[in-house]
């Protein structure tokens, strides 16, 4: 009897330590428009932790990322044969997010452990979902993309960079680069203590493209002849009227 009493304290601890701490948070924006003249933005995440008991031990650690739409996307490899560079190998990353970025209050190793990670699929590596790639070097493919995706700031890892503050107040900025695409972006607000997850927080932001840069999409991608002929109708006459202006220069 004495040693069921002790796992029921022990398990009611848990799960009173697990509840006893949540995530309560905003976002600056909710919504962000892609005009013709987009040139990127950023997003102000901010919150609070709200106790319905004292800390218990242990650091404090809050993870916030932001993901968007995931797809398919294939990844190939160059070699040079017979004097030339051409694609040797290709293959298909079954979902990679198109814009993905974490920020985290410490180092990332710091504020979340490697099982945590797996589950929550937290970090760059793990946000990606490659299975049976069916070459012998799949992790090359999967650190190219993410090596690329970081060079146009499509991947983040900003570590630091979420503010603290008396272990209740929390902050930080999410810069978002100019060639976003369209979708939901989910934003992640991640609690830990010990490296243990306490609490997810998650709320979506809406990227959408409006006025011009709308119009062109939808007619692009909907009516592909009519666009085709209207932009060789537009080239026509912007190198008429260029014509015209040179030849009313010249006399």
């Amino acid at each position: 009897m004495r040693v069921i009493a002790l796992l029921l304290a022990t398990l009611l601890a848990g799960v009173s330590a697990a509840d006893a701490e949540e995530v309560v948070a905003g976002l600056s924006q909710d919504a962000i428009n892609i005009t013709a003249n987009f040139e990127g933005s950023e997003i102000m995440i901010f919150g609070a932790v709200s106790r319905t008991a004292p800390a218990p031990q242990g650091d404090l650690e809050v993870i916030i990322t932001v993901e968007g739409p995931s797809m398919p996307v294939a990844v190939r490899r160059k070699d040079r044969r017979f004097g030339i560079w051409v694609n040797t190998d290709a293959v298909e990353v079954d979902s990679a997010p198109s814009f993905y970025a974490v920020a985290t209050t410490a180092g990332f190793a710091a504020t979340i452990t490697d099982t945590e990670d797996l589950r929550h699929r937290v970090s760059i590596p793990r946000a990606i979902r490659a299975v049976g790639l069916g070459v012998a070097d799949a992790e090359n493919f999967t650190e190219a993309l993410i090596r690329i995706r970081e060079s146009e700031e499509l991947y983040q890892l900003n570590e630091g960079s979420v503010t603290l503050r008396n272990e209740t107040l929390f902050d930080t900025v999410i810069q978002l680069p100019a060639n976003l695409v369209e979708g939901d972006y989910r934003t992640r607000i991640i609690l830990t203590r010990g490296g243990e997850v306490l609490d997810v927080y998650e709320q979506d932001i809406a990227v959408r493209k409006v006025g011009l840069e709308r119009f062109i999409y939808n007619l692009a991608h909907e009516r592909p002849l009519v666009y085709g002929i209207l932009s060789l109708t537009i080239a026509i006459l912007a190198g008429w009227m260029a014509s015209a202006v040179f030849r009313y220069i010249r006399a």
